[in-house]
Parts: structure tokens; C-alpha cells; sequence
């Protein structure tokens, strides 16, 4: 998965503050059990990690064509 790929060693718990999203939400995303989060939870994980939203849409789009 591309979001704890990108993770990489930090723990859900400093990518949780350093996004402001919660921990429980970040674990239930990287475990499917939010299959589609809301855009701006999307934006500030992936500004935490270092994603582009451009890496992100192409990862998804990749994902669905199976590519």
C-alpha cells in the first residue's frame, strides 16, 4: 500500500501528529478498514509523508486499470 510504503520507519503515531490526523483513523485506512477517506484526511497524510496528491491519483489510477 502506497501509504505505508511512503511511511517508511516513522509509526503510525508521528505521522498521526505530524498530519493531525488521529492514529485510530491512519490504522483503520492502512488496514482497509476505511476504504475511501475524505480528500483533505488524503492531503495531509500524503503532505506528511512526502507524497505528492499527483503520486497519489496515479497510484489509484494505477490500481484500477491493474497496471
Amino acid at each position: 500500500m502506497l501509504l505505508r510504503e511512503a511511511r517508511g520507519p516513522r509509526s503510525m503515531t508521528e505521522v498521526a501528529a505530524a498530519s493531525g490526523v488521529p492514529a485510530e483513523t491512519l490504522r483503520k485506512i492502512e488496514t482497509g478498514r476505511i476504504a475511501t477517506p475524505a480528500f483533505f484526511t488524503v492531503a495531509a497524510l500524503a503532505a506528511a509523508v512526502g507524497l505528492s496528491l499527483e503520486d497519489v491519483v496515479a497510484y489509484c489510477a494505477s490500481a484500477e486499470t491493474g497496471e
